[in-house]
């Protein structure tokens, strides 16, 4: 019996560094594009991909991701006596009623691997996804993550999200040389973790998009720390196709690094823009704007 791809691991714990001070008390999953925050809209996608259990590996100072997604009865109760319905129906929906969410403390910051492989005893003998939520991906008809789910259930095996990147950012990404099978679709010979450019096997860059067989545990078990004293999944993954096939596919949309500042600034002005409420007015500004 296929077995659907029903549970997605957020791997949350980092301390996002880059973005201090302003993720020094607040995550940087919170961090707003517009007027959602990253995490938001990373679920928002796995929801769109039929997933209804989301499973967040957590650190220190992660309590407002939790807090997002509860239930918050004295601002419910508050927006109910101001009569301001819309507002209520808004705070409401930010999580579906029939998707759940478990909440795993990871104790140290010990890599990707490590982190998705805290989530062993919930995800069990099942297909899973992988979301990194600093990779905001945006496509108008169908996310990014519900294209990797057809691309499973077609195949049966573990997919990557991938997409080319400049021969000079290698470095910061895995890396996959990969041959062709279909139409943005290949099978993965070699994945390699942030090859400098000049040794790089393409430019075929993997994103923070997975999906998993559960094969991968044993994988993560057996790994050793790599790259920056990490246990890393793409090791894993690299182990992992001695056993099983594993497709990159290169999604349709677009992808915002919103790990770095550059990537969230431009991700902030591009969704400003197509927001429904702020984007004529935003837009006017802009092209009114005058600095001095």
């Amino acid at each position: 019996m296929k077995k659907a791809v029903r549970k997605a691991v957020f791997p949350v714990a980092g301390l996002g560094t880059r973005f201090l001070p302003a993720t020094k008390a607040s995550p940087k999953e919170m961090l707003p594009i517009v007027d959602k925050p990253l995490i938001q809209y990373a679920v928002e996608e796995a929801v769109e991909a039929g997933i209804d259990l989301m499973v967040f590996i957590t650190g220190r100072s992660k309590n407002a991701i939790t807090d997002h997604f509860d239930k918050a009865y004295e601002l419910e109760t508050e927006l109910e006596n101001r009569g301001k319905s819309e507002t209520l129906e808004l705070l409401r929906s930010i999580l579906p009623p029939h998707v759940t969410c478990v909440y795993i403390r990871q104790a140290e910051a010990l890599g990707l691997g490590h982190a998705v492989n805290c989530a062993k005893a919930v995800i069990g003998d099942e297909p899973f996804a992988v979301i990194l939520a600093d990779d905001l991906i945006v496509h108008e008809d169908t996310g990014g993550l519900k294209q990797m789910v057809k691309v499973f259930e077609q195949n049966e095996c573990s997919v990557l999200g991938v997409e080319r990147v400049l021969p000079e950012n290698t470095q910061s990404y895995g890396i996959v040389k990969t041959s062709p099978v279909a139409d943005r679709l290949g099978q993965v010979d070699l994945i390699v973790e942030k090859p400098k450019p000049e040794v790089a096997p393409s430019n075929l860059a993997v994103v923070g998009r997975y999906i998993l067989t559960p094969a991968i545990f044993d994988k993560i078990a057996h790994t050793t720390q790599g790259a920056g004293g990490e246990i890393q999944l793409t090791d894993a993954i690299a182990d992992l196709l001695k056993d099983e096939k594993v497709l990159a596919y290169e999604f349709h949309g677009k992808r915002y690094d919103c790990g770095s500042k550059m990537g969230y600034l431009i991700a902030t002005v591009e969704q400003a823009l197509r927001h429904p409420e702020v984007g004529v007015d935003f837009l006017e500004y802009l092209e009114n704007l005058e600095l001095h």
